[in-house]
């Protein structure tokens, strides 16, 4: 669904004086290299940097673009969640997720896979069973939305989302998807389960894009492939620019290109994070350690391959 191109909705940042710069922090890429050649530029967590979240979102995967040129490129074999949720969005290419809840679904651009880890669940995500996949190129941010305390440990769940029931938005002159969360009256049918904003969309050379956050929210913005200017200066893509709770939202684009925008409110806790672990709890974590080195949780169905633990 969209809004109309006369519903163009007014998000300039009416509060900010003229030539005020942002408060906002710029990190560089930082590239992993996962084996037989798939990298990914990991923004979040930046332990080093002293920067775990941004709003709830405590993980950031940026993979590809990679030439997909035998199966097994991307085959990560089973493993486990506690405490979070995670979603996958793709530029380009498909991945099959399955799980121990007994889903086997593959994922296309556009589309958002939302599964909810709670007290743990374990999943692969592999290229190989994908017609036409190898040879092409996968795109995409693979995220971890961290769950409030009160929600931790909910039943583990999977939600499937069409990319046709994705809210279009005209945001400060730009076409933006909302993938998950809520901005400017419009909500994405994923199910959250606290303040989130995430939006995603194809910005050409010399698009000006303008945001106020709502006095709760922080925010950052990704640019996978092009460069931005903040505040008259160039940032390199790959980079991670984080706006502070209810600052102005505000950028310049100097190449076209996918731009996500991600964050909400900042939970009142702190968060624990241990390899696919996460909680507000060290102890925790740990029973999640031992219950993995234990077999203890439910495995994928007709899957005998996991991944130890580090």
């Amino acid at each position: 669904m969209s809004l109309n191109q006369d519903e163009k909705l007014d998000t300039t940042c009416s509060n900010q004086d003229a030539g005020a710069k942002s408060q906002r922090t710029i990190f560089a890429p930082s590239e992993k290299d996962l084996g037989d050649g798939f990298k990914v530029n990991r923004m979040l967590p930046r332990n080093r940097e002293g920067r775990k979240m941004v709003g709830p979102f405590i993980f950031w995967d940026h993979m590809g673009p990679v030439e997909v040129k035998k199966p097994e490129q991307m085959a990560v074999r089973p493993h486990p969640h506690i405490g979070l949720a995670t979603l996958t969005y793709l530029f380009s290419g498909g991945i099959m997720h399955k799980d121990s809840l007994g889903y086997e679904q593959p994922i296309r651009p556009g589309e958002v896979n939302w599964m909810v880890a709670g007290k743990g669940i374990v999943h692969s995500e592999r290229t190989a069973p994908l017609e036409g996949i190898v040879g092409q190129h996968i795109h995409g941010i693979q995220s971890w939305i961290a769950l409030p305390k009160e929600y931790e440990e909910i039943d583990p769940a999977f939600y499937h989302y069409p990319k046709e029931e994705m809210p279009v938005l005209q945001v400060g002159g730009s076409e933006m998807t909302l993938v998950a969360g809520t901005a400017q009256g419009q909500a994405s049918p994923v199910k959250i389960y606290s303040d989130t904003l995430y939006l995603v969309g194809d910005l050409k050379a010399g698009d000006e894009f303008e945001l106020q956050l709502d006095s709760n929210r922080e925010a950052a913005v990704y640019a996978p492939q092009s460069k931005i200017e903040v505040d008259g200066e160039p940032v390199d893509a790959k980079s991670l620019v984080i706006y502070e709770v209810g600052e102005c939202l505000k950028f310049k684009v100097l190449e076209d290109g996918p731009i996500t925008i991600f964050g909400g409110e900042p939970f009142p806790e702190d968060r624990h994070i241990f390899w696919n672990f996460v909680s507000t709890s060290k102890e925790r974590i740990q029973k999640a350690k031992e219950d993995w080195k234990g077999k203890r949780f439910d495995m994928v169905e007709g899957d005998d391959e996991f991944i130890p633990l580090p």
